[in-house]
C-alpha cells in the first residue's frame, strides 16, 4: 500500500482565526476536505497582531521555535506557534516574529497605507514555514501557497531548498487572487530578499518592484496555477498563459454545491503525474 500524498498549505489568511474572504474560507475547508479524503496535510499561516491567542488557543512549539532567520542583514527569532481546529481535526501552524507580526493589522496600517517592510515579512514567512516544515522533517508532493504574502515560496524553494531531501520532488501550485497587486515596494527589495544561492538573475522579474510583480515571480517558480478569482488582473493572466504551466480555472468555493475539492486533488495529482 502507497505512502498517502502529502500537502502543505500556505496561506495568507485562515477562518476562523481571521474574518472570512475567499482566501481565509479556502484555507480553512479546502485542507479539511483533502484531508477527508485519505491525504495528508499541514497548514501554515502568519501569526497576525490581531489574533486572540487566548480565544484561539495558540501556543508556542518550543521543539520548532528557536532558529533565528536572517532579513536584511538582522537576525529575526522565529516562533511557531499552534491552534487546532477540533471540528476539522486539523492543526495549523503559525509563523510568529514580535517586529513583523505584532501590529494590530495584517497588510496596511490605520491609513489604509501598505506596511513599508511588507516584503521583508513575506520574505520571512515564506522562510520560516519552509525551515519548519524540513525541522518536523514532514516530506510534501504538493506545496499549495495563495495569498500575496507566501509568493516568495516558490523562489525559494526551488533556488535555495532544491536539494534537500525534504523538498527535493515537491511541486508548488499556487491559486492566484487580485489582492496585493497594487504594493510598491522599495528599491532595495532585492537585497533584502536575497540569500545565498539567489543570484540577480533569478529575480529579474522585480523590476520595478510591486506586487503584480511579485505574482508573476511566483509563477516563474510554480508548476501548476489555480485562478482564485474569475477574472484576474490582465497582465497576470497574460504572464499565466505565456508560461504554459498547467492550470486550472476558477471555481467558486463558496457554493453549497461546489466540487472544488475533488478538482483540486485531480489538479494535484495531474501535476504530481507531470514529469
Amino acid at each position: 500500500m502507497s505512502d498517502p500524498t502529502r500537502v502543505l498549505y500556505v496561506s495568507s489568511e485562515i477562518f476562523p482565526f481571521l474574518p472570512e474572504t475567499t482566501i481565509s474560507r479556502t484555507g480553512r475547508f479546502l485542507p479539511q476536505g483533502v484531508q477527508e479524503r485519505g491525504y495528508e496535510i499541514r497548514s501554515f499561516m502568519p501569526k497576525y497582531g490581531l489574533i486572540n491567542e487566548r480565544r484561539n488557543q495558540l501556543h508556542e512549539v518550543i521543539r520548532l521555535s528557536g532558529m533565528n532567520i536572517i532579513v536584511n542583514d538582522i537576525d529575526r527569532p522565529l516562533i511557531i506557534k499552534v491552534s487546532s481546529i477540533s471540528s476539522a481535526r486539523m492543526q495549523v501552524y503559525f509563523i510568529d516574529n514580535e517586529d513583523y507580526f505584532y501590529r494590530k493589522y495584517i497588510t496596511k496600517d490605520e491609513n489604509e497605507c501598505y506596511f513599508n517592510d511588507n516584503e521583508e515579512r513575506a520574505s520571512f514567512f515564506a522562510r520560516g514555514v519552509l525551515e519548519t516544515v524540513k525541522k518536523l522533517r514532514w516530506k510534501p508532493d504538493i506545496i499549495h501557497c495563495q495569498g500575496w504574502i507566501a509568493h516568495f515560496l516558490p523562489l525559494y524553494l526551488k533556488k535555495i531548498y532544491q536539494d534537500d531531501p525534504i523538498f527535493a520532488d515537491s511541486k508548488v501550485v499556487l491559486s492566484l487572487y487580485n489582492e496585493g497587486l497594487d504594493q510598491v515596494f522599495g528599491d532595495d527589495i532585492k537585497s533584502k530578499i536575497s540569500v545565498s544561492g539567489i543570484r540577480a538573475r533569478d529575480i529579474e522579474v522585480m523590476n520595478p518592484a510591486n506586487g503584480i510583480n511579485l505574482a508573476k515571480l511566483a509563477v516563474q517558480y510554480s508548476d501548476g496555477i489555480i485562478y482564485g478569482e474569475n477574472e484576474l488582473e490582465p497582465e497576470l493572466t497574460a504572464v499565466i498563459e505565456k508560461s504554459s504551466l498547467p492550470t486550472l480555472g476558477f471555481i467558486d468555493t463558496s457554493a453549497s454545491d461546489s466540487t472544488y475539492v475533488e478538482e483540486y486533488i485531480q489538479f494535484y495529482d495531474k501535476i504530481l503525474a507531470k514529469k
